[in-house]
């Protein structure tokens, strides 16, 4: 069934003579709203009642379960990447080099390593500084789509709770 349509179905409960609604809609939640007539209201009242309840409700919470929610968006961004320590090895590497060229030519060998144990603690910090950055950015990203998510669920949770009490308040049951 497509969101936001109605369809009258005939109850098993109450033979030919009743007649119920199912107002199916695609939540959040998947929850179908059952809508029965009980005070021998006709098809017409029916979807008028619907209809403005529907109004009301959306008025109400914000929320349209009869619109179809967002398309799926391909998010494309720039994140730091988890270290693969290249970072430290690089450094040490660049740092023997230049230890090496600056310290004087007999001294060449000790420079070399000066700069390479420099060059390696600076490119560890490096790495350690993009992992860091990289699980903070994972962590705001999954935050934020549980908040969506959720934000979601009750705008559809207050949408059925209002429809729910304006069918109500008209005299029917609703399930």
């Amino acid at each position: 069934m497509r969101e936001g349509r109605f369809r009258a179905v005939a109850p098993a409960s109450r033979g030919a003579l009743g007649i119920s609604a199912l107002l199916a809609f695609g939540t959040a939640t998947g929850a179908d709203i059952y809508v029965y007539p009980a005070n021998g209201q006709s098809d017409r009242q029916l979807d008028r009642d619907r209809y403005e309840c529907h109004g009301w409700s959306v008025k109400q919470t914000g929320y349209d379960p009869s619109l179809q929610g967002p398309a799926p968006r391909v998010q494309m961004q720039v994140v730091a990447m988890p270290p693969d320590h290249r970072g430290a090895v690089n450094g040490a590497v660049a740092g023997a080099i230049i230890g090496a060229s600056v310290s004087g030519y007999h001294d060449s060998a000790e420079g070399a390593v000066i700069g390479a144990l420099a060059g390696a603690v600076i490119g560890a910090a490096t790495d350690i500084s993009r992992s860091r950055e990289a699980a903070g950015h994972a962590s705001r990203q999954t935050a934020a789509a549980q908040a969506g998510q959720a934000r979601l669920e009750k705008q559809a949770y207050d949408y059925r709770r209002a429809i729910s009490a304006c069918l109500e308040g008209r005299g029917y049951t609703v399930k």
